[in-house]
């Protein structure tokens, strides 16, 4: 019987569509749900057009109450059911209140090796850094920002001519082959990481 999986995002929806186009034939995995943070994110035509459910929870009206936000979204969540709940670029902090509901059931895929580069500005603040090498981390999500078991990592090299904005460009390449990756092994109930080169 396959897993169930509602992805969360907010913007146009990239990592959620390698995601659900992963989820065919053979995968332990398929979508039941792609949910925003907001009606206008891109992602959710996108997630339409593949035959997904797709739902919405504005934050802006609950702005000064998390938890009142939270409760909506988990309640939507439990309409659908899933087993595993992904993160593909949903950029609301979450309390520790709404993790503790999904606790070893919730993925995140972060645009850094962690643990360095938690938060954001990843890619500039690698460049800044005298990094050679960048990447990306799919992570069980816990309470603390970006942190939780590494279930996967891919690494990217850092190029002299680099400016955040290409080193973003690859590393969501590798983004892309991945949280597929992580998944379908997660999805199987395997935990060891996944590492590409």
């Amino acid at each position: 019987m396959s897993r169930r999986v509602a992805i969360l995002l907010s913007g146009g929806g990239s990592n959620m569509v390698a995601l659900a186009r992963s989820m065919t034939g053979d995968h332990p995995a398929r979508p039941v749900l792609v949910m925003a943070n907001s009606e206008t994110a891109g992602g959710l035509e996108k997630a339409r057009d593949m035959g997904i459910d797709t739902a919405w929870v504005d934050h802006r009206p609950f702005k000064g109450d998390r938890p009142a936000f939270e409760d909506a979204l988990h309640a939507r969540l439990v309409q659908a059911d899933p087993d595993i709940v992904c993160l593909a670029g949903f950029m609301r902090v979450l309390t520790e209140g709404f993790v503790r509901r999904w606790q070893g059931r919730m993925l995140n895929i972060h645009p850094s090796l962690l643990p360095k580069y938690r938060g954001l500005h990843t890619h500039a603040r690698a460049i800044e850094a005298g990094e050679s090498e960048h990447g990306c981390t799919v992570h069980e999500v816990t309470a603390e920002l970006d942190e939780g078991p590494i279930l996967g990592q891919a690494r990217v090299p850092v190029q002299p001519a680099d400016t955040p904005d290409r080193l973003a460009a690859r590393v969501l390449e590798m983004e892309h082959r991945l949280y597929p990756a992580v998944l379908r092994r997660f999805a199987a109930g395997d935990r060891r990481p996944v590492m590409l080169p």
